[in-house]
């Protein structure tokens, strides 16, 4: 693409350089900068993209976008803008010709439940509309292609890349995991989601948001920018929905297990086999099975079906449709074996998260609940004292252990969450993870559930200085073998 058209109706001070190049590709990551590309020098709150122009001028780019001209710079256009970051979003939607206008787009946010929400959707959209791509935390479903995730949501220029692909793939439908930290940098611009679905919101993320309200914000800036013909499904159990949808031009379609809604669960019965509920939709009643188990999921369950009936998707079918779905890795996964006690692993990995999982369990359990958790580190430290004191209340036994230190010291993170344990407390403290899985299983007796919790699908484990393969299923796996 010409650089004139890529530029089209972008706010720029100046250029610096030939306008008239050919541009073959775009980045605001000069580790896949590459010839003939566009480099974006965007500030983020860790890194300064000004700092790696040079890097990514050796790679062969032609233009640069920053906010500082640099006169050593030769033979480089220079795109002078008063802030790269600003305007990177509409440099990509330019660059992938506004692909997102070509799709039929679900977002769905909250502090848990996104997840497994956007793979029953695309569940059901993949059984009912046809082919469904998935960008979220666990991967990226672009079709054929699929990529191991890193962040919820990507950056702007990789979401176009990937809605591009997923056009060109001739794919219709997206289910998108959208974060607080995706809407609040505004990578969502030039997206015009046709369903907004919220799951819930406790606290989370206050490492980056600070406080609560700014939190809840972000989320609520999803819903302010939806328009008329969209639809926003809410779980009005939730005591922060009313906030987020004051504002919303959008039409409002709402679920709940707990009251009146436009769709209503009812008669929940829980095994470790699975859930059964009945949900009423009008005035009709309606059977609905799930492997799944848990309240909550029921909940995820209910924001499926809420789409399916926006979409006119008859609630039989729903129901048997979503009879066929397993599970999500990482998400309560069950890890079968022979032993005569139950494990699983899920992602819980924030205060509610845990406190859901554990309840869940606890309503089922025949013996005792064995949680075995930690917390990551350069992350919110005032949840983890938070967590031991869930942990304590509702598990029979907690084994304290690491989780993604990052650059954290992983002692000084356990010294943290134990503060929260009273002093008859019954826990453990074993900081090499697989030994703490180990431990836990040698500590099983009948009819014990083991819960290993916050790290769910994640295949890596990170430390300051290095990053370790490790995956709590395949690792609880080979023990149990």
């Amino acid at each position: 693409m010409k650089l004139k058209k890529l530029l089209k109706n972008i706010k720029y001070k100046e250029i610096k350089g030939q306008k008239d190049i050919e541009i073959s590709t775009i980045t605001a990551d000069s580790r896949v900068a590459s010839f003939n590309g566009l480099f974006i020098a965007r500030k983020g709150k860790t890194f300064d993209g000004s700092k790696f122009i040079y890097q990514a001028v050796d790679a062969g780019v032609k233009a640069v976008i920053t906010d500082i001209y640099d006169p050593f710079l030769k033979n480089i256009t220079q795109i002078i803008v008063d802030d790269p970051a600003a305007i990177e979003a509409d440099i990509a939607a330019n660059f992938y010709n506004h692909s997102a206008k070509k799709l039929f787009k679900v977002a769905i946010t909250g502090t848990n439940g996104k997840t497994t929400t956007s793979y029953l959707l695309k569940h059901i959209l993949d059984l009912n509309k046809g082919e469904t791509a998935l960008i979220g935390t666990i991967e990226y479903i672009l079709g054929k292609n699929k990529i191991q995730s890193n962040l919820t949501s990507p950056d702007s220029v990789n979401i176009q890349k990937y809605l591009n692909e997923i056009k060109e793939n001739n794919l219709k439908n997206v289910c998108m995991e959208v974060s607080s930290h995706a809407i609040d940098q505004n990578r969502l611009k030039h997206i015009n989601f046709d369903i907004a679905i919220f799951t819930n919101l406790t606290q989370d993320h206050l490492d980056y948001h600070k406080t609560f309200e700014n939190y809840k914000n972000a989320k609520k800036k999803l819903f302010d920018t939806l328009d008329k013909t969209a639809f926003s499904i809410v779980n009005i159990d939730d005591e922060n929905t009313q906030y987020l949808i004051k504002d919303t031009k959008s039409k409002i379609f709402s679920y709940s297990t707990k009251m009146k809604a436009g769709l209503q669960a009812f008669d929940i019965k829980y095994s470790l086999k699975g859930t059964s509920f009945t949900v009423k939709y009008k005035d009709e009643t309606f059977d609905f099975f799930t492997n799944l188990i848990g309240r909550y999921n029921v909940s995820n369950i209910l924001a499926a079906i809420s789409l399916g009936i926006i979409l006119k998707i008859d609630l039989n079918k729903l129901s048997s449709d979503l009879k066929s779905f397993k599970q999500v890795k990482g998400r309560l996964e069950k890890i079968s074996n022979n032993k005569n006690f139950h494990v699983f692993v899920d992602f819980a990995h924030s205060p509610d998260a845990m406190k859901n999982v554990l309840l869940t369990l606890k309503d089922l359990k025949k013996s005792r609940i064995i949680n075995v958790f930690g917390c990551g580190g350069n992350r919110d430290q005032l949840k983890r004292s938070q967590m031991a004191t869930i942990s304590e209340t509702h598990a029979d036994i907690t084994i304290v252990t690491n989780d993604n230190p990052r650059n954290e010291d992983p002692n000084e993170i356990i010294t943290d969450i134990v503060k929260g344990f009273s002093k008859n407390a019954n826990y453990i403290i074993e900081t090499n993870r697989k030994q703490a899985i180990e431990k836990a299983i040698k500590l099983a007796k009948v009819d014990d559930i083991i819960i290993i919790t916050g790290k769910g699908h994640e295949t890596c484990q990170i430390f300051e200085n290095i990053t370790i393969e490790f995956d709590d299923s395949k690792i609880a796996k080979q023990i149990l073998s």
